[in-house]
């Protein structure tokens, strides 16, 4: 079968880019290894950050294209995808006031508010020293989101092939690229994989990567003692002098989930592993450091309620993301537990690279 595009990789980025190339009016197999809805790799799970506290120009670029491109994708398909309760970021204040400066320079609304403040207002958190709150910030509604992006990617003619794994994928010539799984063979002028950590084993050594580690995360729910309590989503960052955070792996991120609790995790520290023989067990260490961190920082929630959740990171060295073309192959790839608020923007930016256009300089592999 002849297409203008296959996309090998049926998460939230493989979707996004179908549904790009679709608006575009090109034709867009996408293949996915897994059933729909399946809970092995990085894109399952009911919510995400909705994060701006970003201070990179070119993040601040892809975010605010995204929150568009979010709002086209709801309205194309009647569909609420944001929940703006806003996103509250303390710790490590003075990387928060860089943040605070590039919001200023952009117009984008944020503000701090002192401790006492923040506690005030929001009793289920625990706070130390001043908090950015980004109001336009908030939760993703992840599950609706990869509904959404097929529904709006299949209207516009896109095809969605599950529980197919690409067995070879062969450049045959500058325009034209053999993917053959087991029962189909396509011939693409395109092919974007988007596999998450399943990419270094779909290319084959196609593309000169960066090196890409996976990892399993290892998340919790815990519930809230009550229902009344107002939660923003939060990013908290360890104060690098205090040695109260010394026993911390990392940052700390969480949200409300409705229905399931708020959840909190670190972020990228799980053990390596490959992502077919993954345990889904949580870390015992890891997951006693986090219910001390539920205990001293969540005093809305019960800490002896957590329910792990699991998923892989696919990480680059800098955490920046990779998204090149290579002749015929566009990947997206290393979305390091931060990518998914960006979805929208990624599928634009990999459908743009299969059209002939460049790679944004910070995301070039060989950067």
């Amino acid at each position: 079968m002849n297409v203008d595009v296959v996309v090998v990789g049926g998460g939230a980025m493989g979707s996004a880019a179908a549904w790009q190339v679709a608006r575009s009016g090109k034709s867009v197999v996408l293949l996915e290894q897994f059933e729909e809805g399946h809970k092995i790799g990085a894109s399952h799970g009911a919510t995400r950050n909705f994060n701006t506290a970003y201070a990179e120009a070119d993040y601040l670029d892809l975010l605010a294209e995204s929150r568009n491109l979010w709002d086209e994708l709801a309205e194309e398909t009647g569909t609420q995808l944001l929940d703006l309760v806003g996103l509250a970021n303390h710790g490590n204040v003075a990387k928060l006031r860089t943040v605070r400066e590039a919001h200023e320079e952009r117009g984008i609304e944020s503000h701090f508010l002192s401790a006492a403040e923040a506690a005030e207002r929001w009793q289920g958190m625990n706070f130390r020293g001043d908090v950015l709150f980004v109001p336009g910030s908030g939760r993703v509604r992840a599950a609706e989101a990869l509904r959404a992006l097929r529904a709006a990617a299949e209207a516009r003619g896109a095809r969605f092939e599950y529980s197919t794994p690409v067995r070879g994928i062969r450049v045959l010539g500058p325009d034209s690229v053999l993917v053959e799984t087991d029962r189909s063979r396509f011939t693409a002028r395109r092919v974007v994989v988007t596999a998450g950590a399943w990419t270094n084993r779909v290319l084959d050594g196609l593309a000169a990567l960066p090196p890409l580690v996976v990892t399993q995360e290892q998340p919790a729910h815990f519930t809230p003692l009550q229902d009344s309590l107002d939660w923003p989503s939060f990013n908290h960052n360890p104060d690098p002098d205090d040695p109260r955070d010394a026993y911390w792996y990392s940052p700390v991120y969480g949200m409300l989930t409705p229905g399931e609790g708020i959840k909190a995790g670190w972020h990228g520290v799980g053990p390596v592993m490959d992502p077919d023989a993954r345990t889904f067990q949580p870390e015992p260490k890891q997951l006693d450091a986090l219910v001390r961190y539920a205990r001293e920082w969540l005093p809305g929630v019960d800490p002896a309620s957590a329910v792990p959740i699991s998923c892989t990171y696919t990480t680059t060295p800098n955490e920046d993301f990779v998204l090149d073309g290579f002749g015929p192959l566009v990947v997206g790839a290393g979305f390091s537990g931060h990518g998914f608020k960006f979805t929208p923007a990624i599928g634009r930016v990999l459908a743009d690279i299969a059209d002939g256009g460049l790679a944004p300089a910070r995301f070039a592999a060989a950067r």
